[in-house]
């Protein structure tokens, strides 16, 4: 097994196997969550088309299914579902919503499988119940959803490996609520141009990083930034 020494060492991302891969990313304590995010050098989280599947290549392919394959849950914000049209995963997934509206792919999911992060306040609390099931709707919050109660509430179910997938305005809310443990960022080498968003979006924060992990193959960069 390889182990990472030096925490700024540019490692080839062919030379691990996937096992090795896995393990590059041990969280270090539990609960752990960690947000995945790809983007062109020039920031662009998403192409021309607004999707980030646009500028992702097989080297962000490779991390991104790691990831889901260590995940306990996945944790995405409504709009990116609908976006991105998600299928269903193989691992639950939250769905961050205040309105508590259940995204039309994730609709005839089996049940247990699609849980709804919302507030008190929602119009929509009462379908997703009858959708999803009362274990399976979290109200966490009035008016704003309380993310670090959800953390909390994920990793009493055993989900203690929580990945989120954004979208932007998502991440920004969980960086401002203390909550991210980890961005795991894969850097593409291209330039976009226009004025599509960042990955963190909303939300002013201002939060150090600390590199542990820095891949590379045919000059994408994907690291892994720990929360200081």
């Amino acid at each position: 097994m390889k182990v990472v020494s030096d925490p700024l060492e540019l490692q080839h991302l062919a030379d691990l196997s996937d096992d090795e891969l896995a393990a590059a990313y041990t969280p270090e304590r539990e609960p752990w969550l960690r947000v995945n995010f790809v983007s062109t050098v020039d920031g662009a989280a998403t192409g021309s088309d607004g999707l980030s599947g646009t500028i992702n290549n097989d080297a962000d392919k490779r991390v991104f299914d790691t990831l889901r394959r260590r995940a306990h849950c996945l944790v995405v914000g409504a709009g990116t579902i609908r976006e991105e049209e998600y299928d269903v995963p193989r691992v639950p997934i939250v769905v961050v919503s205040r309105s508590a509206d259940v995204p039309p792919t994730l609709a005839e999911a089996p049940p247990g499988r699609v849980l709804m992060a919302t507030v008190a306040t929602s119009d929509g609390l009462a379908e997703a119940r009858d959708r999803l099931g009362e274990d399976n709707v979290l109200v966490l919050g009035e008016e704003q959803i309380d993310l670090a109660a959800l953390k909390a509430a994920l990793a009493e179910r055993g989900w203690t490996e929580q990945l989120c997938e954004g979208g932007p305005s998502l991440f920004a809310d969980m960086l401002a609520a203390g909550v991210v443990d980890e961005l795991c960022w894969t850097l593409v080498p291209r330039l976009t141009g226009g004025d599509a968003v960042r990955i963190a979006t909303g939300a002013d924060v201002d939060v150090a990083l600390r590199p542990a992990l820095l891949l590379e193959q045919d000059g994408t960069l994907l690291g892994r930034w720990l929360v200081e």
